[in-house]
């Protein structure tokens, strides 16, 4: 697995991002390292009088919109015009997510924004996914989960907690398989097949959902318009 960019990189690619954030928008606020550079830069703009609300995808990014000063609402009561997040893989315009166990928070808020806007830096880019796919499972269902993605041609492991005993349990209280299915030939087929078994909360595969990629160096910003 690559190592992550440097955080000059995440940094450029997470403020260049921000840059699309107008007067009077609604901003989805992704959740990992590249994104809270874009909300950090959000937050230094509505401190000089920017009116934006963020809607956030994790207890995280909440926490981190939170110190910023950013106006929150919740999903129920807002329409999203702008989403900004992170990726772990990004291969044209499909992305591998769930580093952080939130990706199903993510591809709602996502998928429902105007606009999706990917910040990265440039050890997430590939020719062809092949991270690990996270799945958020209901904890009753991980072995039946398990025995189907490995029907599917994936290696299932469950996900541990680094500081505690156990695994990690998401913000909505269920478990996570990181599932290998080596090189990823077909994205769209794969995730129709893991969305449709049965204790999946969502997976991290997100097909052909972004508008935008802003790829980040310590030099500078790569913006890579999508095509419809």
């Amino acid at each position: 697995m690559k190592q992550g960019g440097s955080d000059a990189a995440k940094q450029a690619a997470g403020e260049s991002a921000a840059e699309a954030v107008e007067d009077g928008m609604v901003v989805g606020l992704g959740t990992g390292s590249t994104a809270a550079h874009a909300i950090r830069a959000i937050g230094q703009a509505v401190d000089a009088g920017l009116d934006v609300v963020g809607v956030p995808t994790s207890f995280q990014s909440r926490q981190l919109a939170r110190d910023c000063g950013i106006p929150l609402a919740d999903l129920d009561d807002v329409s999203v015009d702008l989403a900004i997040d992170g990726a772990d893989e990004v291969a044209g315009g499909n992305l591998i997510k769930g580093g952080g166990a939130a990706h199903a928070r993510e591809k709602i808020v996502d998928a429902s924004a105007d606009r999706f806007l990917v910040v990265a830096d440039p050890t997430k880019e590939a020719d062809v996914l092949s991270h690990p796919v996270p799945i958020e499972v209901l904890s009753m269902a991980r072995s039946t989960v398990a025995a189907s993605v490995e029907s599917l041609g994936g290696d299932p492991a469950l996900r541990r907690a680094e500081r505690k005993d156990g695994p990690v349990v998401t913000d909505n209280g269920n478990l996570v398989l990181d599932c290998n299915f080596g090189p990823i030939d077909d994205p769209a087929a794969l995730a129709s097949d893991l969305a449709a078994l049965p204790g999946v909360v969502e997976h991290g595969l997100f097909v052909d959902m972004a508008d935008e990629i802003h790829v980040g160096t310590p030099d500078g910003v790569t913006v890579r318009p999508l095509s419809e």
